[in-house]
This record gives C-alpha cells, structure tokens and sequence, in this order.
C-alpha cells in the first residue's frame, strides 16, 4: 500500500515568520513598491487569504520586515559587544567598522555581500527615512546599554551630548557608506576615533622577553 505524504502543519508563528522571510526577499530583489501580496503568496506557497490572514495588509507587512532588518542588526552589534577585548578601542572601532558595511546597502548597482541579509529596497522616500531614523534610534539604545557604559568604565568620555552625538555618526556613517562605498575604511575609523574623542587601546604591551 502507498505511503500517504503527511501534510507538515505550521505554527502560526512559524507561517507568520515564513511570509515576513519570502517578503524581505522580495523586497530586497525587487523593491517594496513593486511587491504585491500575489508575489508573496507565490514565493510561500500558499494563497493570497493566507498571506492577509497573517498579515492583515501590505503596510503591516512592510513593518514588519523593516523589524526583522533592525532586530538583525541588533542582535549582530550585541554579538560585536560580547565578543570584543576591553581596553582594545582599536580592535573595536576596525570591527565595527565592518559590521556597519555588512548590513548596509550600498548604491550603484553593487553586487550584494553574500553572507548580508537581505535588505530591503526602500523605493519610497518616506519610508527610507522612517527606516533609517528607527534603524539608528535603535542601535544606539543598544550601544547607551552595553558599549558606551562599559567604555566609561574604563576612560573618560571626552564629548558632551553623548546620545545626540551617537546619532549624528550613525546617521553620518551609513549615509557616506551607501553614496561612497569606496570610501577606505582607515578613514572611516578616523571620522569615528575623532567624532568620539576616543582614547588610545589601553591594552598592555607585550612583553618580548615572554615565552
């Protein structure tokens, strides 16, 4: 007798997670304006109801995958943290430097980095800022809650307006990123080093008689 195939039944979590994934691809392929919710049924498998059930509308949908970018951001500048030597502002400023040009796009046509997300096509000038404004806001909460109190532990910070500056660099760097993705990236640990008024890596000198 024929096996019957089982028919695998996704949580409504899971199937939520699954459209939210086949839209930012979407997006990301081919821009949200040009994106209709016929795409993402297809890209998922299942029909248009499916999709509204899940999502209610296009807007939500939109929303939802700009979370799914940010929280992705977070989540990889919290693993930055963790993993950085303290005292090695050096070290961290380089490293940070290559999580900023992981995550962001850059314009000309380049071809996408193979291990970034995807990152949606914001084809809408409103929404591109929208974007952009929660993408920062919310990196330097994450930044006032691990990095910048573990740096003042260590040294003193040397610029008034802490918050405000943060904002302006994060702003700053991600513009320059995406309109001049040649820029080197000595210079973009440069315009960090000097924006913040960094002290120098505190870590010892080793010492060459060592074994």
């Amino acid at each position: 007798m024929a096996e019957t195939q089982r028919r695998v039944v996704k949580t409504p979590d899971a199937r939520r997670d699954e459209i939210v994934r086949a839209a930012r691809g979407l997006f990301a392929e081919q821009g949200v304006r040009a994106t209709t919710f016929a795409h993402v049924a297809d890209r998922v498998g299942v029909t248009r109801g499916l999709v509204y059930h899940y999502v209610g509308d296009m807007e939500t949908l939109v929303e939802q995958v700009l979370d799914a970018c940010i929280d992705d951001f977070v989540a990889d500048l919290r693993a930055w943290d963790a993993a950085r030597r303290p005292g090695d502002v050096d070290g961290a400023v380089v490293s940070a430097v290559a999580l900023l040009r992981h995550h962001v796009p850059t314009r000309g046509g380049d071809a996408p980095h193979p291990a970034r997300p995807a990152v949606p096509r914001l084809d809408d000038a409103a929404l591109a800022v929208r974007f952009l404004d929660r993408a920062v806001e919310a990196l330097v909460d994450t930044l006032e809650t691990t990095t910048i109190p573990a740096y003042a532990a260590r040294h003193t910070i040397e610029i008034t307006h802490v918050r405000a500056t943060f904002v302006v660099l994060v702003h700053g760097l991600i513009a320059l990123v995406r309109s001049r993705p040649g820029t080197p990236d000595d210079v973009l640990v440069a315009l960090v080093r000097q924006t913040l008024r960094l002290a120098p890596t505190d870590l010892p000198t080793p010492d060459p008689a060592a074994p």
